[in-house]
């Protein structure tokens, strides 16, 4: 199979295309978590229950998560390109509709539809860092990407709760799609730096299950990809309902809630491109684990009746937990893939939103038992999985893992 990416050759060029993604990144994460403080407030507006308003996270995320999926394998076959621009486009255009929904069902329809059109960007931008950057120098721009992530989604948390009494939350989509095409404008300019438009592989069903098989076969792919899962499952189920958290806890209205959950996304904004420099000195295998015990933790302070600062501080902590995990395990994927690191980033992209849906529904589940029950449970597994990768991911040390696992 012939692999006809045409990479950026020089450093600037690289940077340059990496400074775009991370921005793209930056605004679709900030719209996909800017509807979380606003729950509450939107559930009074189409006068419905918070569970119930509350599905317009799954219904983005999970089709994210399938979307992103079926992306990666077309863009194995026709190129990263041509996904990428159409993608941010349909991302652009369906923000922009979602001002016109006039019940909680037309809302849970155009998140569900901008889930699953605009979710190529992403997953293609952690490929093509794949594709430029040499596994030994992937942990800096592994960061950029992932601290745009949680940048994204801490800003849009915050303005999002702040704006809201401003401009409407319908402002705010509009905003942000109008944003969006000036971020796409500018990326087509430099279309020439996302590779060929021409077909790379040829795929067929035996061809894609083969590499599935061989993805998911090794000991090294079935627990990278099982992490993700967790790590999404744990993370969007604290963080979606931690509007609803502040507001019942602490009595907060939509601008506390923001700046009470402005904390989430600092550390990977600040630190994300420190954390990857970290990882390519010193590789993997004892920051996963220290991420998912930070993680635990954090969760665990939250179910206590703390002064609000230590409840601030411990969403702060959450945040760097994700920090330290999600993209090291992406990092890991993009060695998996091999001429097909399409497909392997789908999958892992798929896996990621599938637990983020999956995790903001579950937790809504369990609240039904209260709010510290909610997240004693999600604590305790993740303290479990944080110990367990210990030795599971003992063999992601730089010295350990062997070149033909990186390539």
């Amino acid at each position: 199979m012939k692999h006809t990416l045409t990479a950026p050759k020089s450093q600037d060029q690289r940077e340059r295309l990496l400074r775009l993604l991370v921005t793209a990144t930056f605004l679709i994460f900030f719209q996909a978590y800017m509807v979380a403080p606003l729950i509450p407030h939107l559930a009074v507006a189409f006068k419905v229950s918070s569970q119930t308003i509350g599905l317009i996270v799954p219904a983005y995320l999970i089709p994210y998560g399938i979307g992103s999926l079926i992306y990666g394998l077309l863009s194995d076959q026709i190129g990263r390109r041509r996904i990428i621009l159409t993608s941010l486009l349909a991302f652009v255009v369906l923000t922009c509709f979602t001002t016109t929904a006039q019940s909680a069902s037309q809302l849970i329809f155009w998140r569900f539809l901008t889930g699953l059109c605009a979710s190529g960007v992403i997953p293609l931008a952690l490929t093509l860092i794949g594709d430029i950057y040499p596994y030994e120098r992937r942990g800096r721009p592994m960061g950029w990407i992932f601290g745009a992530m949680a940048g994204g989604m801490a800003f849009g948390s915050t303005f999002g709760a702040l704006l809201e009494p401003l401009i409407t939350w319908r402002g705010i989509f509009l905003g942000v799609g109008i944003l969006g095409a000036l971020v796409l404008s500018l990326l087509y300019l430099q279309r020439h730096l996302l590779g060929n438009a021409t077909r790379s592989t040829t795929n067929n069903i035996r061809d894609l299950l083969t590499t599935y098989k061989m993805l998911l076969g090794s000991g090294r792919g079935r627990r990278t990809y099982a992490y993700v899962l967790l790590n999404g499952i744990f993370h969007s189920g604290v963080y979606t309902w931690l509007g609803l958290y502040f507001q019942q806890r602490y009595g907060l209205g939509e601008v506390g809630i923001g700046l009470a959950l402005l904390g989430y996304g600092v550390p990977g904004f600040l630190l994300g491109p420190m954390i990857g420099r970290a990882v390519d000195r010193w590789g993997r295998s004892w920051l996963l684990p220290t991420g998912f015990a930070i993680a635990g933790v954090a969760a665990a302070i939250l179910m206590f009746h703390l002064p609000l600062v230590v409840a601030a501080v411990a969403v702060t902590l959450l945040s760097l937990g994700y920090d330290m995990t999600q993209p090291l395990l992406a990092g890991i994927v993009t060695s998996l893939g091999g001429k097909r690191g399409g497909q392997a980033m789908g999958l892992n992209v798929f896996t990621l939103f599938i637990g983020f849906g999956v995790g903001s529904f579950l937790f809504g589940e369990v609240l039904r038992l209260g709010l510290s029950a909610a997240l004693f449970l999600f604590a305790a597994i993740v303290l479990v999985a944080a110990l367990a990768a210990i030795p599971l991911f003992r063999s992601e040390a730089p010295n350990v893992v062997s070149s033909s696992e990186r390539t």
